[in-house]
């Protein structure tokens, strides 16, 4: 993989550049879709591709071990054969599942035991696991086994934690750098960063994690309930020592303000479920706020979904009365139009931030949009 850093904002940190990758380039800064058990839920490969114009989805190494699992993977041809999409691909290492599932289980310098969500089956996840299981999903990226801790977490586990999760890196860059890709092509190891909400966890594992020398590094433990100025602060301190010339990705953010608001602090890649879990419930992020689908004003508004994404099929063919009246039905196809539109308008964001960080007054208009994105219509 390589990174060309082609311009920075002369008022912020904001960059644009270049990810290059053997499915394929990305332009930054980018948002990728989250397709956690290998769909985008709800969307065609072709809308991914057409209408939305993604550039990299995102797969689960925890999801995609169970179901389908790697065996069968393997027999495809990697996950890029398995779905269709020929484009880049990122995996996350499955450690945030693996803290999502609480009681069932158990976290060890080993790894972790965990039992299945789906049929209570015990498994073991070790950082040489998850590097061999994401060399057989074939992903173009993949991301180091962590610990992502909780918020609130007290001073003393975040340290622990940190530490662990800088000893299971080691690990896995042992384990990644002595095994050949298996479908003929380069893969890439993002390590992350960890430390909860302390500034001095965060800044000793921003440095830890920048001594490694891998091509990319994340962002991780964030948005997890903290509050947004909060997530701001710690996600400015790890970028001002994360290396200059490698792209940053702030994992599992966010909002489209809080996506503006990484961007201008020097974060390169963003993913979030939030646009196709929250269309599934009636929100429509556009260009003009925010939009809940389901509410009796939009009853007999026949204008387009979002009149400022013209070359969007989703967003400009459907009107506002009919995907209201697709979501009061529970039809099916109301999901789906919400989700694409939603998509296609965090990908519209990205592009026109890079547009404006290339022409040099990104500072000024990410002011503006900030204040017209988080309004509510």
């Amino acid at each position: 993989m390589q990174f060309e850093l082609l311009s920075t904002d002369p008022k912020s940190k904001a960059r644009a550049g270049t990810i290059t990758t053997a499915h394929g380039s990305i332009e930054t800064p980018i948002f990728m879709p989250v397709g956690t058990a290998a769909t985008v839920k709800g969307v065609h490969q072709r809308e991914l591709k057409d209408d939305i114009q993604a550039q990299i989805i995102l797969g689960n190494t925890y999801h995609l071990y169970l179901r389908p699992t790697t065996e069968i993977l393997e027999k495809a041809g990697g996950l890029h054969r398995f779905n269709g999409w020929d484009r880049p691909i990122l995996t996350d290492s499955g450690g945030y599942q693996v803290y999502s599932l609480g009681q069932i289980r158990k976290i060890t310098e080993e790894g972790v035991v965990f039992n299945s969500h789906i049929d209570g089956s015990k498994h073991h996840f070790t950082p040489e696991g998850v590097m061999d299981i994401q060399r057989s999903i074939g992903a173009d990226i993949i991301m180091a086994f962590d610990e992502c801790t909780p918020y609130p977490c007290e001073y003393g586990y975040a340290k622990k934690s940190m530490e662990m999760t800088h000893r299971w890196l080691k690990r896995c860059i042992k384990r990644f750098d002595e095994t050949p890709p298996k479908y003929g092509y380069d893969q890439t190891l993002f390590p992350i960063v960890q430390g909860s909400v302390y500034q001095d966890l965060r800044r000793a594992s921003a440095e830890f994690i920048a001594e490694q020398g891998r091509e990319g590094n994340a962002i991780g433990g964030l948005s997890v309930g903290e509050p947004a100025e909060m997530m701001y602060e710690h996600t400015q301190a790890v970028c001002d020592i994360l290396p200059q010339d490698k792209p940053r990705y702030l994992m599992g953010v966010g909002t489209p303000a809080n996506i503006l608001e990484g961007i201008a602090l020097g974060v390169d890649m963003f993913d979030c479920v939030m646009p196709t879990r929250n269309a599934r419930n009636g929100m429509l992020f556009t260009t003009e706020g925010i939009i809940n689908i389901r509410n009796k004003k939009w009853e007999d508004d026949f204008s387009p979904l979002d009149a400022g994404l013209p070359n969007s099929y989703a967003s400009s063919f459907y009107t506002k009365a009919y995907l209201r009246h697709l979501h009061r039905c529970n039809e099916l196809l109301g999901a789906q139009i919400a989700s694409v539109h939603n998509l296609t308008f965090y990908l519209h964001l990205v592009k026109e931030a890079r547009k404006h960080i290339l022409a040099g007054d990104f500072y000024d208009w990410k002011e503006k949009q900030v204040k017209i994105l988080m309004q509510r219509l």
